[in-house]
């Protein structure tokens, strides 16, 4: 088994005194030797972390038996380096940015659809809509099959985004993201817009690729740290980012003679000299 243990996980729950939970997690992600982003908000929490796992786990532990946090999912994946750099701990006015002022979560909830269920539906050739509610360049690298991408810039684009689904109101409708977080707010936002069988896939890509692996899934799955990519068994994979534009590579795109690595890449070659 690989050294590395990476954790994902969140949890909506009404949060105060912010800074003074900071020092608190500081001080306990310090002692067990962790490494990632915890983001706490007046809404929740949202973390990636890394380590070893005995650390981790203890980690874990300690969170859960927090009232506040007994309730959240973990999703466990394994890797043999490092994937991130420090260990941050930030605070924000909302767990995923929204843009929506207005919007209530609890207002029009959707259920959420288990990844057993969504695979189901695909063996059995159900009629449904799947939306990725993912940056476009999360999509370019791999998505569920006959997915529709909204081609969005940064997931505050969405709501705006969901003017072009109209069509589908009444089509049963998953919206999926990576671990869950974005559809905790994608899917009430479109059920109190009028759709009408809206569902959420539980824990995202990565509590499928957990439970289904790569059944009905195209392409691997883009992670926001050093691995870039997982594929269906939650490995990392060999596709990378260029240092230059941040622009998502394949393989093929690393082996280009425009690929040099920490200079360019075939999409921003010349661009970096004529800037």
């Amino acid at each position: 088994m690989s050294a590395i243990l990476n954790v994902a996980a969140y949890r909506f729950v009404a949060l105060d005194s912010l800074p003074e939970l900071r020092e608190v997690f500081r001080e306990r992600s310090r002692a067990h030797g962790l490494k990632g982003t915890i983001l706490l908000t007046p809404e929740g929490i949202n973390l990636f972390l890394a380590g070893l796992a005995v650390e981790l786990e203890s980690f874990i532990a300690w969170l859960i038996a927090d009232a506040r946090f007994a309730g959240i999912e973990i999703k466990r994946s394994w890797c043999d380096e490092m994937p991130f750099n420090r260990m941050l701990v930030k605070l924000k006015k909302e767990i995923i940015t929204f843009h929506q002022p207005d919007f209530e979560r609890t207002a029009h909830p959707a259920p959420q659809l288990p990844a057993s269920e969504l695979k189901k539906w695909y063996d059995e050739g159900r009629e449904f809509i799947i939306v990725d509610t993912r940056n476009d360049f999360e999509y370019r690298v791999g998505s569920f099959k006959n997915a529709l991408n909204l081609q969005l810039h940064s997931f505050g684009d969405f709501a705006a985004a969901t003017e072009r689904l109209k069509d589908y109101r009444d089509i049963p409708i998953v919206t999926f993201c990576t671990g869950g977080i974005r559809c905790e707010k994608a899917a009430p936002f479109m059920a109190g817009q009028g759709f009408n069988q809206v569902y959420q896939l539980q824990g995202g890509i990565l509590k499928y690729f957990e439970e289904c692996g790569a059944a009905h899934y195209d392409g691997e799955c883009f992670v926001f740290d050093k691995r870039v990519a997982l594929d269906g068994a939650l490995k990392p994979t060999a596709t990378n980012i260029c240092f230059a534009c941040r622009t998502v590579l394949t393989p093929a795109e690393q082996a280009s003679a425009d690929y040099l690595v920490g200079e360019s890449c075939p999409h921003c070659v010349g661009k970096q000299a004529a800037a």
